[in-house]
């Protein structure tokens, strides 16, 4: 058996990025102290999600890799020897950007970085603005804790990319999100597409053998509480005071967050979910070495096909 302890942290984002990171830090601590050896964080979590607009002044939420949060996240880690994995946006030269996550070693150094590759450009989701496509491929990160599947929200949508990392030996697929509602659609259309994101990544899983790790954001953020977004710096649909997620008003614009982090099993199992509403802090143990029975008797890696595959490499075949 191989256990490992997974913490992460399923967090409400205010327009105060030093008070997220603040907070993330002593969520980070307490997960370590509870034994946490790997620890998760969601995708862009030192700020609101900014891309809900196209303003050029959210650039300036931007820094280098290495910069002054690989340097705050690798003190944390090594004095708390934990494997942490952030998601940051990432300034790689001028009008160059990327959303990129780095995973950084329990002796403060970065183990390694995925730039996130599929670049998702629909209403509230206006990522294409903001961020060029990754060009480090899918290559999973060797750490202490193990070898890590490391992507970013809309690649958990491609089983492509989910799958090369288990061709490379990725003992665990885990990905930083970011999704919400859009306030118009109806409570069941909302509910479908929930499902869906939650049911895709267990398909990774069972395809591959492997378990799956997604961290999401929670709460509301409204479109007026953006970086950027000129003549308002407060974020007034989220409670700062409480901590707690706010909710949104009966017309105003913006994503809820649906939260639900989840972990998978190797068939697909749902180990733990998550609250849709809440803050949450939880470690999950997982044995990694259960892969490798599963995929005795599921043998979908040996069964393979890939002399038939080429046709894969197409955008479409007509």
């Amino acid at each position: 058996m191989k256990e490992l302890k997974i913490g992460f942290l399923q967090q409400h984002n205010t327009a105060d990025t030093h008070g997220n990171i603040l907070r993330l830090a002593e969520g980070i601590s307490d997960l370590a102290k509870r034994g946490a050896q790997l620890i998760v964080l969601q995708e862009l979590h030192n700020s609101l999600y900014f891309c809900q607009t196209e303003c050029v002044d959210n650039f300036d939420l931007a820094e280098p890799i290495p910069g002054p949060s690989t340097k705050l996240f690798g003190e944390i880690a090594r004095q708390l020897g934990v494997v942490i994995v952030t998601s940051l946006f990432e300034k790689r030269a001028p009008g160059l950007y990327h959303n990129t996550a780095v995973v950084i070693e329990r002796d403060g150094t970065i183990a390694g970085t995925y730039r996130k590759m599929h670049i998702p450009d629909d209403p509230a989701y206006y990522e294409k603005f903001y961020f060029t496509p990754g060009d480090l491929g899918f290559h999973p990160i060797d750490t202490s804790v193990g070898r890590l599947g490391v992507m970013v929200c809309w690649d958990q949508w491609y089983p492509e990319a989910a799958r090369l990392m288990a061709l490379q030996g990725a003992e665990l697929l885990i990905y930083p999100t970011a999704i919400g509602y859009d306030q118009n659609d109806t409570p069941e259309e909302q509910q479908r597409q929930r499902t869906a994101w939650q049911t895709v990544q267990r398909g990774h899983a069972v395809a591959n053998g492997l378990p799956v790790v997604a961290v999401n954001r929670v709460g509301f953020e409204p479109l007026s509480g953006n970086p950027g977004n000129p003549g308002n710096p407060g974020n007034p649909g989220i409670s700062v005071m409480s901590g707690e997620p706010g909710e949104p008003g009966p017309s105003e614009p913006g994503i809820l967050f649906w939260g639900t982090s989840f972990v998978a099993g190797p068939q697909g199992e749902i180990i733990y979910e998550a609250s849709a509403d809440q803050e949450e802090s939880i470690i999950v143990s997982l044995d990694l070495h259960h892969s490798e029975q599963v995929r005795r008797w599921w043998p979908f890696l040996r069964d393979r096909r890939i002399e038939n595959y080429q046709d894969i490499l197409r955008r479409f075949i007509d």
